[in-house]
Order: structure tokens, then sequence, then C-alpha cells
């Protein structure tokens, strides 16, 4: 079966929601605001990273045919065990009860009295009543492309649209003078900011979502599966960029409606000087879908994964299990679960850009079989050394690891990465079984 340009749209609508939750709604102001008259260059190191990093997840496991047949390249055991931490982590672990927790915060709570705000129940009937639909929605995983591509996304952007129209109508003001590193480096630290959002986690765990839609669609060729989330990647990914730009220059614009801690504020400022106190029911609104698309997809994405898993408990129980949890940790542990899943989500993303980097040149390096495996263990060991150093160690060894370039800016593991390639070379040239296994099957 052949998709038509309209369904690839469709498709890259359907993987935007998925990515664009409430936490990429807040960074590009805030990134904005303090680059000031640096926003540009700021954007466009911001763009590489939280847009490229994402979108070459997705091509990534395009390329290779699911994200386990990318994983098992590194090893068995890793393609058991990793999936199994990120679909956690980002998960009910951490980004699905975010997701409501923030939905109820920015879209609810604003509109309440204060009395009602404080009380638990609140928060516990609205994210009963919030996953409540998300499950119910994610039962029919073959309709999310018309949830997305059809309702969802088209309404977000024309909201987007809407508040981007009446900033230029209406002008902010202008930009000021950028803080700290967006002065002296601006491209470089944009480039922090966007690895920071952690969404080539999401990449590698949504390529599973798209890969079933698309065959539920008719698509059972491999390769021409492959190519259609490639497309709906680039599609994806052109939407962000533009949303990112728009989000960024609001936040440099709203300098003079006073500085603010957050991207959340800065958004509030800007949604009251515009549009008065509907400002806030728009916001809200904005909000509110972002959060449910993001939770429709991890829902879903993760449900998707466990059924395989564990077969004997199937998709619709796992998203009912998923779901319950999701509520649960929510209204009663979401600070706690924060401090265990942060740190398990730092451990983890380096793996996930090594794993996605090694994909997408697997063409140049399918004939040296133990530059995956070597790869991973180095860049796993270091980040299993920082964690331990950050969580249980107060830090202490970090005087030591400091001699890593860019260990203080998170990207330590660049440097065990590309010994990690060299030793993998070696080892295959010197032992005289560089041929890669896959190759017999190619």
């Amino acid at each position: 079966m052949n998709f038509s340009a309209k369904q690839i749209v469709f498709i890259s609508f359907m993987l935007f929601s998925m990515f664009f939750g409430a936490g990429n709604l807040i960074f590009p102001p805030f990134l904005g605001q303090s680059a000031g008259n640096h926003l540009w260059p700021a954007l466009a190191g911001f763009i590489v990273s939280a847009v490229g990093l994402p979108i070459l997840g997705v091509i990534a496991v395009a390329k290779a045919g699911s994200f386990n047949e990318l994983n098992q390249r590194a090893h068995p055991y890793f393609a058991k065990i990793f999936p199994f931490l990120i679909y956690i982590a980002i998960g009910p672990g951490l980004a699905i009860p975010r997701a409501g927790s923030l939905a109820f915060e920015m879209g609810i709570a604003p509109l309440l009295p204060d009395n009602l705000v404080a009380s638990p129940v609140s928060l516990l009937v609205y994210s009963i009543v919030f996953f409540g639909l998300v499950a119910w929605l994610c039962m029919y995983p073959s309709k999310l492309i018309d949830l997305f591509g059809k309702l969802l996304t088209p309404i977000l952007l024309a909201l987007i649209a809407i508040i981007f129209v009446k900033s230029l109508i209406d002008p902010l003001g202008k930009f000021s003078a950028p803080k700290e590193n967006y002065d002296a480096n601006p491209v470089f630290q944009g480039v922090l900011d966007g690895y920071l959002t952690m969404d080539a986690l999401a990449a590698l765990a949504f390529g599973i979502v798209i890969s079933n839609t698309l065959k539920a669609q008719g698509v059972l060729d491999n390769k021409k599966r492959s190519i259609y989330m490639m497309y709906a990647g680039l599609g994806a990914g052109l939407l962000l960029t533009v949303i990112y730009l728009i989000l960024g220059y609001l936040g440099a614009a709203s300098s003079s409606l006073g500085q603010t801690e957050n991207g959340a504020q800065i958004l509030s400022n800007v949604m009251k000087h515009l549009f008065g106190q509907s400002g806030t029911l728009i916001l809200g609104l904005v909000f509110t879908i972002a959060c449910f698309c993001v939770s429709i997809g991890l829902v879903t994405s993760c449900s998707q994964f466990f059924a395989n898993a564990i077969p004997k408990i199937n998709y619709k129980k796992w998203v009912i299990i998923l779901s319950v949890l999701s509520t649960a940790i929510a209204n009663l542990g979401l600070t706690q679960i924060l401090k265990i899943s942060v740190p398990i989500l730092g451990m983890i993303y380096p793996l996930a850009i090594v794993i996605i980097f090694l994909g997408i040149i697997d063409d140049f390096i399918k004939n040296h079989s133990y530059i995956y495996i070597s790869v991973v263990s180095f860049v796993a060991i270091y980040s299993i050394i920082d964690t331990i150093n950050k969580t249980l160690l107060a830090s202490k060894w970090s005087g030591g690891l400091e001699f890593l370039p860019f260990y203080t800016e998170g990207l330590g593991w660049i440097i065990p990465a590309l010994i990690g390639l060299v030793v993998g070379y070696l080892l295959g040239a010197f032992s005289g079984t560089s041929s890669d296994k896959r190759n017999n099957s190619r």
C-alpha cells in the first residue's frame, strides 16, 4: 500500500503531538528570555539537539526495522534491559503522571478558587477523569492517526498560530541583553538546553506506535514502513522547529513584562498581556491538549511494549494498569518518583544517544560487530559511575570526573563513547572477525 502526501502529513501530525508536551512548551520561552539579542543562534543550537536528536532516533529505529533490532546489535541482554528502563522512566515512572499533574496545574488550577486548588480531592478527581479519557482513547491505537492528525494537532497548532499573530499585531517589547552563557556562547548553550529535554528517549519509544499504526493502515512491507517512518520523523521535526521558533521569540520579546523563574510564568505573562484574563483560559487549553496528547502517546507505546514483553497480559489490560498507576503516582508520590526517575533518565540518556548514532551510521560500521557492544559498554560504565556519584555519594567523585571534556555540561560521556568506538574497531581488526553476522542475513 502506498500512502498519499495527505496521509503522511497526518502521520507527521501524530508524531509531533506525541513529542510535544508541557516541557516542550516551557523550555523555548525560557531560552528566549535568557538569550535576548542572541535568540537566533541560541535557538539554532537548541533545534540541533531538541529536534535533531529525536528525529535521528525515529530514523535510526526505521532503518533498523524496530527498536528491538537496533538494541540486539549491542547484545541480547542489553535489548531486554535497556528498553525496559526507558519505558518505565518515560512512562509511569515520570512522564505520564507528570503530564497529568501539569495539565491540572496549568489548565484547571488557575480557574479554580484557592481552597479547591489546595484540596487534594481536586487533583484526584481531575486525574481520574484525565487518565480515564486517556485509557479510553488508547484502547483503539489504530484510530490515533485520526485523533492526532485530524483533530488535536490542528487545534494545538491553530492556538499557537493565533498567539503568534496576536504578538505581531500587539508587540510585546524589545529583546534584552543576553544572560550568562547565552552571551559568550549562545549556540553551545542552546545545544545543551535542547539536550536536557531528553526527547531522544521518547523517539525510541514512539517508534513502536508509528510502526504499528502504519501496519494497521495497511503498510505491511518493512521497507515501505521504514520510509514512511522517516518521512513522519522529518515532518514532525519541521513542525517542532517552527513551534520552537515561535515560542523562543515570545520568550525573548517578553522581557519588558518582567523577569520570571520559568517558561510557564513567561507564557502566563505573555498571554495576560495579549489576551487579558481570557489568556489564562487559552494557555490552559494549550497545556491541556499538549499533556493529553503526550499521555496518549506514552500510554500507547508503553502498553504495546509491555504486551510484547509480557504477552500473558494483553495490550488493553496494560493500558488500564498504566493509567491507574499514573493516576496514583500523580496524586501520591510524584515528588519521590522524580527523585528516583530523574537520575535513571540521566543514566540511560547517553546510551540512547549512542545507540541512535550507531544506528544512523550502521552502513559504515556493519562490518565491525564489536563497535556496538564496545561503545555501549564504555558509555554504560561511565553513566553508572556518574549516577552513583550524583545520587549516593553527593558528587564526591566529581573532582576526578571533571577531567573529561564537557563533564560539567552533562556531556562527559562523549570521550568514553569515542574510546569505545576505537576499541571496538581494533578488537574486530585484531581478532580477524570483523565481518558482522548480520551480513549473512542481508
